[in-house]
C-alpha cells in the first residue's frame, strides 16, 4: 500500500546515492522536514522519526532511482530538485523492527513548490 507524505526536502540524494561517513550507503534519499500533523501520522504508523531544530525529520530511501515529477505531474530531471522545496512523497512502509521501528522505502516525488537555488559567492 502506498503511504504519501508532504514536508520539505532538507537533504536530496536522487542523482547519486547517499555517502556517509565516506561510505557509499548504495540508496538513494530524500530527508523530510515535516509539520507536526504530518509527524504525528507517521509516528502513529511505528516510524522513529529524528528532531532538528525543533522540527521533525524523517529519511526516506530506496536502492533504485525514483521518478521526480512537477506540480503539473510531469516528470522532471532528479537533479531539479532543490533544498527547501516543498514536496510530496510516495513510499511504502516495510515490516516493523523492534529498534529501528517501520522502514520508509521512497518510490516517486513530487515537488509542490521548487525552491530556487541561490548561488553562493563564487559560483555561478
Amino acid at each position: 500500500m502506498a503511504n504519501y507524505t508532504n514536508g520539505v526536502a532538507a537533504f536530496v540524494n536522487l542523482a547519486e546515492t547517499d555517502k556517509y561517513n565516506g561510505q557509499d550507503t548504495g540508496k538513494y534519499s530524500v530527508t523530510l522536514t515535516m509539520d507536526a500533523d504530518e509527524a504525528t501520522e507517521l509516528e502513529n504508523m511505528g516510524i522513529k522519526l529524528k528532531s532538528y531544530e525543533g522540527r521533525a525529520q524523517r529519511k526516506f530511501s530506496t536502492k533504485y532511482q525514483v521518478p521526480v515529477y512537477d506540480s503539473e505531474g510531469k516528470q522532471m530531471p532528479v537533479e531539479a530538485l532543490t533544498y527547501g522545496s516543498k514536496v510530496r512523497l510516495k513510499w511504502a512502509a516495510g515490516k516493523p523492527h523492534p529498534v529501528h521501528g517501520v522502514s520508509t522505502y521512497l518510490s516517486a516525488v513530487k515537488v509542490l513548490e521548487l525552491a530556487e537555488h541561490e548561488a553562493k559567492e563564487g559560483e555561478f
